[in-house]
C-alpha cells in the first residue's frame, strides 16, 4: 500500500468536502440569523450533512454518462430552490408573522434547503464514480464536513442575528436570493 497515494487522496477528499461545505456554511449564516436554538442548529446541520452523503451516493449510482446533463440541471434546480427560499424568507420578514411562509428549520422547508444546498454534491458524486477511489471515505467525509460547516455557519448567523436584530430575516432572505441567482448565472 502506497501511503503517499492514500494521504494524497485524503487531502483531496478533504479539500472537496470543504468546497462542497462552503455553500452550506454561507447559507447557514443566512438561516442562522433567525436566532436558532442549539437543537435547531443540530437538526439542520445533521440533515444537511446527511444530504451531503446521500446526494454524491446517488450521483455515483447514476453513472458517468449523465454527468454533463445532470450537472446543468442540478445547478438550475438548486438556484431556483434557493431563490424560492430566499424570496419566501424575505416576504415573511416584510409581512411579519401573520404571513404563512416556508420554515427552513423544520419539515419540508428543511428538506428543500438541504436538497438545494447538496445538489452540487450530486454532480461531484457523478464525477467520483469515474475513478477507482475509496468512495465511501469521500462520501462520509463530505457529510461530516458539510454538517460541521453548516453548524458553524448557523452559529455565526445566530451571532449576526443578535447584532442586526429585526432585519436579520430580511438580510438572510437576500443572501439566499443572491446565492440562487449566482447558481443560475
Amino acid at each position: 500500500m502506497n501511503w503517499n497515494v492514500q494521504l494524497g487522496q485524503m487531502i483531496t477528499f478533504f479539500m472537496m468536502a470543504i468546497a462542497l461545505g462552503m455553500d452550506a456554511f454561507s447559507l447557514g449564516i443566512a438561516i442562522g440569523i433567525k436566532k436558532l436554538s442549539l437543537l435547531q442548529i443540530s437538526k439542520i446541520s445533521s440533515t444537511i450533512g446527511l444530504f451531503h452523503v446521500i446526494m454524491p451516493f446517488f450521483g455515483i449510482i447514476m453513472g458517468h454518462y449523465l454527468l454533463a446533463m445532470i450537472g446543468n440541471i442540478a445547478t438550475i434546480i438548486g438556484g431556483g430552490l434557493l431563490i424560492y427560499l430566499g424570496a419566501n424568507m424575505l416576504w415573511g420578514s416584510i409581512i411579519g408573522n401573520s404571513a404563512r411562509t416556508l420554515d427552513q428549520t423544520t419539515g419540508i422547508g428543511l428538506i428543500v434547503l438541504a436538497f438545494s444546498v447538496s445538489l452540487d454534491a450530486l454532480s461531484v458524486g457523478l464525477s467520483l464514480g469515474l475513478f477507482s477511489i475509496h468512495l465511501w471515505i469521500a462520501i462520509i467525509l463530505f457529510g461530516i464536513v458539510g454538517a460541521i460547516m453548516t453548524a458553524i455557519g448557523l452559529s455565526l448567523g445566530n451571532k449576526i442575528g443578535n447584532w442586526v436584530g429585526d432585519y436579520g430575516e430580511a438580510f438572510g432572505g437576500i443572501i439566499l436570493l443572491v446565492f440562487g441567482f449566482k447558481f443560475l448565472v
